[in-house]
């Protein structure tokens, strides 16, 4: 396989508007869903989904979500592809608003300072957002009201503490791996970087992170810097920690290419196409060593259903428990002799929507809530 046919556009992040400035605006809101509407009639509203880019294999899954459950409820869906900007992804959903139709947003925002912005903006023209992964800690959407009906997530600590384990493990539980986070300006990859750090610091003190360089979920960066690391560190180099699977990708390329990609063990988050093809080939002598499983799929039906529920008042998000504004959902540990029971659910999305309709968005197998945000950074003792 070419690393021409797996790799992703470069993201290209651009702040649009300052975090200070936003959080202000926020600040100015009530608790009790002020800015909210009365309940709104199907007929009104319009999906959307916005995603980071189209070409990662997650994002990909966010849309397929959004399409069928879009199908399912009979209400049209617009896509907001961000192409890696912070800009694009704000100026497009603010068309979208301009457009005088409710939305039921879903948003995987492409930095953490964007959401603010976003909140607001939806708030002022009616409709009803969730934001997956991505959002400053400060910003509740309780705070806001009715129309930031939920911030919804996996945990970054537990997907990082379980892919550091199956790594150390991997590689004798002593040497040196490096470390290839997403994007700064992400509370998500900073939770997984974090959750690594707590897990080798904890149960692994042989294992030594020798770099770690921010490669911004991008899979052609990732294989850059990769070459760049292993010009510097070369066989001391034992494991790679990627904090997702398109990272990990692009990794694996540069280490195939420098005839190293049998001596080194890899392990990242997400279980994309490409990783679950790679682990049943055995690519490089089982490099692939642990990944943590969740679905794009999943994620943005959630967040868009929760959203619905709220549009069309079945719920009413000022009444619901801490848990339900901003929420921590299942993240299951995989390994290579148990991946085949992780893939059932993508063999029948359309049948996982149904199920999620008929249980509502908290508990549905296999990612029901399990506890609450904001996840706290923990201070590190090394």
């Amino acid at each position: 396989m070419s690393l021409k046919s797996i790799l992703t556009k470069p993201v290209r992040m651009i702040a649009a508007l300052t975090l200070a400035s936003s959080l202000a605006l926020s600040g100015c809101t009530s608790t009790t869903g002020e800015g909210s509407t009365a309940p709104l009639k199907k007929e009104d509203l319009v999906m959307v989904v916005s995603v980071i880019n189209t070409t990662n294999p997650y994002f990909a899954a966010n849309i397929l979500g959004a399409q069928v459950l879009a199908k399912k409820l009979d209400i049209p869906l617009e896509i907001v592809d961000s192409q890696g900007s912070s800009q694009v992804e704000i100026s497009k959903i603010q068309a979208i608003l301009a457009k005088g139709k409710k939305v039921v947003m879903f948003v995987n925002t492409v930095a953490s300072s964007d959401a603010p912005t976003i909140v607001n903006d939806v708030k002022a023209a009616g409709g009803f957002v969730t934001i997956w992964w991505n959002k400053p800690d400060e910003l509740n959407p309780a705070d806001i009201g009715n129309n930031f009906v939920a911030f919804q997530k996996h945990s970054g600590l537990e997907s990082g503490a379980c892919t550091a384990s199956a790594l150390s493990d991997a590689i004798g539980k002593k040497g040196g791996i490096i470390a290839l986070p997403g994007v700064q300006d992400s509370t998500t990859s900073a939770t997984r970087v974090a959750g690594m750090y707590q897990e080798l610091d904890a149960n692994y003190p042989d294992v030594t992170v020798l770099d770690e360089i921010p490669s911004n979920w991008d899979p052609q960066l990732a294989y850059k810097n990769s070459k760049d690391l292993i010009a510097k560190h070369g066989d001391k180099i034992k494991g790679v920690w990627t904090a997702d699977d398109g990272m990990q990708i692009g990794a694996m390329q540069a280490f195939k290419e420098a005839g190293m990609l049998e001596k080194v063990k890899f392990v990242s988050d997400g279980l994309y196409p490409e990783t679950v093809a790679a682990i049943k080939s055995n690519e490089g002598n089982g490099a692939i060593v642990g990944e943590t499983f969740h679905r794009g799929y999943m994620a943005s039906a959630i967040g868009l259903y929760t959203a619905y529920l709220a549009a069309i008042g079945e719920i009413d998000p000022s009444t619901l428990p801490a848990e339900k504004r901003d929420s921590l959902f299942a993240i299951s540990c995989v390994t290579p002799d148990k991946i085949d029971e992780y893939l059932q659910w993508d063999n029948d999305v359309e049948g996982w929507v149904d199920t999620l309709i008929e249980n509502g968005p908290w508990d549905t197998a296999p990612v029901p809530l399990v506890g609450a945000g904001p996840e706290k950074i923990p201070a590190r003792n090394k």
